[in-house]
C-alpha cells in the first residue's frame, strides 16, 4: 500500500461516523407514538407563592444585586488593588476637574453645578454600579442633550418668571435670574431622567440597549460631536451670539457666529488656539507612549492652571474675554425640584435617559469583556436611576460614564470603583476649600478641552470606508443617524434614526434570501444549488429554502418567491389545463362535424344509384369501431387531466430558519397547499421546530383535510416520503 493512501484511509478512519436507522417520521407520528408533553402538576397559584416566597438566600441575593459593592468590598485586596486604584482615583479626578467646569457650558448652567454634577452621581455609583472600570460624570453628548432644552425652555432673551422661581435657585447667590431659571430646568429634567432610568430597571428593561446599534450610536455621537464644537466656536472665537435648539438649530448657529465674525476676540482667540494646539500634542504623545508613560500626562489641568495664571497676571476682562465667574465655596442644602416644569421635558428626558444608558452600558460591557467580569444591565439602569434622581436634590444635572475619562482611570491601573470614589472626592475638595481659584479661568480655555477630547469621536468617520465593504445597511443606520440629529436635533434625530434601523430589521425580514436546495451525495445534507456543485437536485422534488420567519409584513413575497425558484406556478399550470382542454374540445368538434358530413354524403349517394356493397361483418365491426372510436373521443377529455401538468411532483419548504408565524402567514402558506394540491402537487413542511410548530396549533392550521402528517422533522425525511409516495416501489434509501 502506497503511503498516502495509507494516511488518506487513516483520516478517513479517524473521523467521527454518524449511521442512524430509523423509519421516516412525521409530526402525526412524533406526536402519538414518539413523544408525549410533560404533565404540569404546578398551579398558577403556587407558581405566584414561589415567586414571592420570601428566604434568607433571596433577601441575601436581592441585597447583593441591588448593592453590588458588598460583592466586592469585602473580599477587596487592598495590597494588591489600594496603590493602583489610588493613583488611578488621582488621575482621573485631575481630568474630572476641568471636564465637570467645561461640561456645565454645555448644559447651560454654572460651571459649578459641572462639579456638583462630578461628585455626588460618581459617589453613588460606587455602592451602585457593577462596571468597575467606568468613570461617571458629566459627558459632552448628555450634557449638550440637557443644554438644548434648557435653551428652549429659558431663551436667552426671556425676561419673565413664574413666582417661584426662586425655589431652587435664588439670585442671592450670584445667579442671574436666567441661570437661576436654566438650573431649575436642567435639574427637573435630570430627576425627570432619573425616575425613567429607575423604572425601566425595576422593569427589566435593560434590553432596550438592544436597539440602539453600535453603528446608530456612533453615527449619533458623532452628530453630537459636531453640535458640541458648533456650541463652543462663540466661546473659542470671544463672540456674543444667541442659542438656539430643536431642528436646523446646528444651521442657524453656524450661520449666527460667521454673521458675528467680524467682532471676534482676538485674545480669546489666541488663548482658545495656543490651548487647543497644545492639548491635541499632549493627547498625541499619551497615545504614542502611552506604554511607557506611568500616568498619561494631564494636559487638561495644565490648560487650567496655566490659563488660569495669565488670566490672574493679565486681568483678561479688560480685554472682554468671558471668565468662569462666581463659584460659591461649599455644597448646597438640598431642594426639591420644581415639577411644574416637567410636562414639556418628557420627551428630553426619555432621549437623555436612553442615550446616557446606552454610553454607560456599551463601554461597561466593553470593559467587562477585556477583564473577565459580567455587567447586569438592568442593574445599570437602577444604578444610573439612582444617581440622577438622588443628586438631582443636590442641583447637578444628568450624568453617565465619559469615554475619555474610562481610558485614563483604566490605564492608569484602576480595578475597582474605589478610583472613582477617590477622583470624585478631589472634586469635592475644590468646591469645600479652592473653588474660588478658578474663578479667573477663561471660558475659551474650557472651550479648548471639550474640543480635543472630541477628537476621538470625530475619528469615527474612519467608520464608513468598513461599513460599505461590510455591510452597507449598517452604513445607511450610520448615515441616517448621523444626518438626522445634526438637521433635526439630537433629540429628533435619536427618535429618526430608532425608526429607521426599526425599518431594516422589517426590511431585513420582509425580503429574504431564498434558494433552491439540493442533496450532497451520501451525506443527508442539503445546500443551494446554484451556489454548490456537489447540491443536486432529486427529480420532481424542489425544496425550498427561506431565511426568514413568516409574517403579514412578507407572506406575500414568501408566496411568490416559492413560485419564483420553483418554476411551479398553479394559477399559470390552471390556465394551462383549461386552454388545453378548450383546444382539446374544439378538436372533438370538427372531427364530429366532418363525420357527419362524411356519412350524409354517403347516403345520398347510396340514395342515387341504389347500389349497396357488401362488406364482411368483420369489416363492418372494424369501421364501427372505428367510427365509435371517433365519436368516443370527446368523451376522452378526462385525459387531458390525468396527464400531469408539471414535472414536480413535490414540493417541500424548508422551515429550519423559521421563528415564529402569524395568522397572516399560515393562512397564506394553507392556500399555497391548497393551490398546488389543485395541480396535483404536494407540499409538505419539513425542519419545523416546536415552537413554530405549537403557533400553527394554536392558529388552527391543521384540519381534517391537512393533517400533521405533511410536517417532517428534518428535509430528509420528507424527501424519502415524496420519493416513496410517488414512487411506491422505489427504494427508501436517499
Amino acid at each position: 500500500m502506497e503511503p498516502e493512501e495509507a494516511s488518506a484511509q487513516e483520516d478517513a478512519g479517524s473521523r467521527l461516523m454518524l449511521r442512524v436507522e430509523r423509519p421516516v417520521y412525521d409530526e402525526e407520528f412524533l406526536g402519538t407514538q414518539l413523544l408525549h408533553r410533560k404533565q404540569n402538576s404546578t398551579s398558577f397559584r403556587q407558581k405566584l407563592a414561589d415567586k414571592f416566597r420570601c428566604s434568607s438566600e433571596r433577601a441575601k441575593a436581592a441585597a447583593l444585586s441591588f448593592l453590588p459593592i458588598l460583592t466586592w468590598l469585602p473580599s477587596y485586596p487592598v495590597k494588591q488593588y489600594l496603590l493602583s486604584d489610588v493613583i488611578s482615583g488621582l488621575s482621573t479626578g485631575v481630568v474630572q476637574l476641568p471636564q465637570g467646569l467645561a461640561y456645565a457650558l454645555l448644559a447651560a448652567v454654572p460651571p459649578v453645578y459641572g462639579l456638583y454634577s462630578s461628585f455626588y452621581p460618581v459617589l453613588l455609583y460606587t455602592f451602585f454600579g457593577t462596571s468597575r472600570h467606568v468613570s461617571m460624570g458629566t459627558f459632552a453628548v448628555v450634557s449638550l442633550m440637557i443644554g438644548g432644552a434648557v435653551v428652549r425652555e429659558v431663551p436667552d432673551n426671556m425676561v419673565t418668571f413664574p413666582a417661584n422661581a426662586s425655589n431652587s435657585c435664588s439670585t442671592d447667590e450670584g445667579l442671574s435670574p436666567i441661570n437661576a431659571r436654566r438650573v431649575q430646568v436642567a435639574v427637573v429634567l435630570t430627576t425627570m431622567v432619573g425616575i425613567i432610568q429607575f423604572v425601566f430597571g425595576l422593569l427589566r428593561f435593560g434590553f432596550v440597549a438592544i436597539y440602539l446599534t453600535e453603528p446608530l450610536v456612533r453615527g449619533f455621537t458623532t452628530a453630537a460631536a459636531v453640535h458640541v464644537v458648533i456650541s463652543q466656536l462663540k466661546y473659542l472665537l470671544g463672540v456674543k451670539t444667541a442659542r438656539f435648539s430643536g431642528p436646523l438649530s446646528a444651521i442657524y448657529s453656524v450661520k449666527e457666529v460667521f454673521s458675528q465674525i467680524r467682532q471676534t476676540n482676538i485674545p480669546s482667540l489666541l488663548l482658545g488656539l495656543s490651548c487647543t494646539v497644545f492639548l491635541y500634542g499632549i493627547k498625541v504623545l499619551n497615545e504614542r507612549f502611552k506604554k511607557n508613560l506611568p500616568v498619561p500626562i494631564p494636559g487638561e489641568i495644565i490648560v487650567v492652571i496655566v490659563s488660569t495664571g495669565v488670566s490672574y497676571g493679565i486681568p483678561l476682562e479688560k480685554y472682554n474675554v468671558s471668565i468662569v465667574g462666581h463659584i460659591p465655596s461649599g455644597l448646597r442644602a438640598p431642594a426639591i425640584p420644581d415639577f411644574s416644569l416637567a410636562l414639556n421635558l418628557i420627551p428630553d428626558a426619555f432621549a437623555v435617559a436612553i442615550v446616557g444608558f446606552s454610553m454607560c452600558i456599551s463601554l461597561s460591557k466593553t470593559f467587562a469583556l477585556k477583564y473577565g467580569y459580567s455587567v447586569d444591565g438592568n442593574q445599570e439602569l437602577i444604578a444610573l436611576g439612582l444617581c440622577n434622581f438622588l443628586s438631582s436634590f443636590f442641583h447637578t444635572f444628568a450624568i453617565t460614564c465619559s469615554m475619555s475619562r474610562s481610558l485614563v482611570q483604566e490605564s492608569t491601573g484602576g480595578k475597582t470603583q474605589i478610583a472613582g470614589l477617590l477622583a470624585s472626592l478631589m472634586v469635592l475638595l475644590v468646591v469645600l476649600a479652592i473653588g474660588f481659584v478658578f474663578q479667573p479661568l477663561p471660558q475659551t480655555a474650557l472651550a479648548a478641552i471639550i474640543i480635543v477630547n472630541l477628537v476621538g469621536m470625530f475619528k469615527q468617520f474612519r467608520d464608513i470606508p468598513p461599513l460599505w465593504r461590510t455591510s452597507k445597511i449598517e452604513l445607511a443606520i450610520w448615515l441616517v443617524s448621523f444626518v438626522a440629529s445634526v438637521l433635526l436635533g439630537l433629540d429628533y434625530g435619536l427618535l429618526a434614526a430608532v425608526a429607521f434601523a426599526i425599518i431594516t430589521v422589517i426590511y431585513r425580514t420582509q425580503s429574504p434570501k431564498s434558494s433552491i436546495l439540493g442533496h450532497v451525495t451520501d451525506t443527508g445534507l442539503y445546500y443551494d444549488v446554484n451556489t454548490y456543485e456537489e447540491a443536486s437536485e432529486y427529480e420532481g422534488i424542489k425544496i425550498f429554502h427561506s431565511n426568514s420567519s413568516i409574517y403579514f409584513a412578507n407572506s406575500d413575497r414568501y408566496v411568490n418567491k416559492l413560485k419564483e425558484k420553483t418554476g411551479v406556478n398553479p394559477e399559470e399550470l390552471q390556465a394551462a389545463q383549461e386552454a388545453k382542454r378548450k383546444q382539446k374540445k374544439k378538436e372533438n368538434k370538427e372531427k364530429n362535424s366532418s363525420i357527419k358530413i362524411c356519412a350524409k354524403h354517403k347516403d345520398e349517394t347510396e340514395d342515387a344509384t341504389q347500389e349497396v356493397v357488401p362488406q364482411s361483418q368483420e369489416m363492418q365491426e372494424v369501421r364501427n369501431g372505428e367510427l365509435e372510436d371517433k365519436h368516443g373521443e370527446p368523451t376522452s377529455e378526462e385525459a387531458v387531466f390525468l396527464e400531469p401538468l408539471s414535472s414536480v411532483h413535490s414540493i417541500i419548504l424548508d422551515w429550519t430558519a423559521v421563528n415564529f408565524i402569524d395568522s397572516v402567514g399560515a393562512k397564506a402558506i394553507k392556500q399555497v397547499i391548497k393551490e398546488y394540491a389543485s395541480v396535483d402537487v404536494r407540499v409538505v413542511i419539513a425542519g419545523c421546530n416546536r415552537t413554530v410548530l405549537d403557533e400553527l396549533n394554536m392558529l388552527q392550521f391543521f384540519s381534517e383535510e391537512l393533517s400533521t402528517n405533511v410536517v417532517f422533522p428534518s428535509v430528509h425525511d420528507a424527501v424519502l416520503r415524496c420519493q416513496c409516495s410517488r414512487s411506491p416501489g422505489a427504494s427508501s434509501e436517499a
